[in-house]
């Protein structure tokens, strides 16, 4: 990995080897930028969705994602849904918002934006995921750290696997708060499922309304080398399905 994103690459490269793996695409919108899709695969297990690229200054999660399914980390026994490049024109012009200024995190309530709309009505289409998984990162960040949404039990180890398998890669952020809130450890926020800003839904708190039990935001920090950035998505990960195994 060279430390750049190939944006019209990607999509070639991802495509491949996601149809390579089984997974079946269906194109959600077209854009300026090329398509916005989503990729599926199995039919029986519990159902994981797994979306990146939802800011397109940020090339982690889109490159991690399409890792993960050229070297076979996403098991057969679950029913997956990808979403690799929420935000086409954003990953090809660079920027966090879309080609036409809107952060699409912060527009799954109000649905100004033609990406939104169109994934909006996908996932409400069909039934909410058991577990959703968000690649993103922050470029004030000092450490790695993410969020959960539980409505289920409460389950502090499983906070401590995520960030035990990422620690070869980014410490835990430490700061006292983190992306304006109060962690409830080290690099682990604990979100409820309401928006910080009521009107501006990101896809995480849409799928809690949607009903989806438990979902995680992973950020890494943008400052450090893109491979590191990629491979602690990747424990993240794998991190998470071993703790949430079928």
């Amino acid at each position: 990995m060279n430390g750049t994103f190939d944006w019209p690459g990607f999509l070639t490269h991802f495509a491949r080897a996601a149809a390579e793996a089984g997974f079946a695409e269906q194109v959600l919108a077209e854009t300026a930028a090329g398509p916005l899709t989503v990729w599926e695969r199995g039919e029986t297990g519990p159902s994981i969705y797994v979306s990146a690229g939802m800011h397109g200054d940020e090339p982690a999660g889109p490159l991690a994602l399409a890792e993960m399914v050229k070297s076979g980390l996403l098991p057969h026994d679950i029913r997956w849904a990808l979403c690799p490049a929420a935000n086409p024109t954003g990953l090809a012009l660079g920027t966090r918002e879309n080609g036409d200024g809107v952060d699409l995190n912060r527009d799954y309530l109000r649905r100004s934006s033609a990406e939104v709309q169109a994934h909006a009505a996908w996932l409400e289409s069909r039934p909410a995921p058991d577990l959703f998984i968000s690649l993103h990162e922050d470029w004030e960040a000092r450490g790695f750290y993410f969020y959960e949404i539980n409505l289920g039990p409460d389950v502090p180890n499983r906070a401590a696997t995520i960030l035990d398998a990422v620690r070869p890669w980014f410490e835990p952020d430490a700061g006292h708060e983190i992306d304006g809130h109060s962690p409830r450890a080290p690099g682990w926020i604990y979100h409820e499922a309401e928006a910080d800003v009521p009107e501006g839904w990101p896809e995480a708190i849409f799928l809690a309304k949607l009903g989806c039990p438990l979902s995680f935001t992973f950020e890494t920090p943008s400052h450090a080398a893109l491979d590191q950035r990629v491979a602690a998505h990747l424990a993240a990960v794998r991190a998470v399905l071993d703790a949430t195994g079928p």
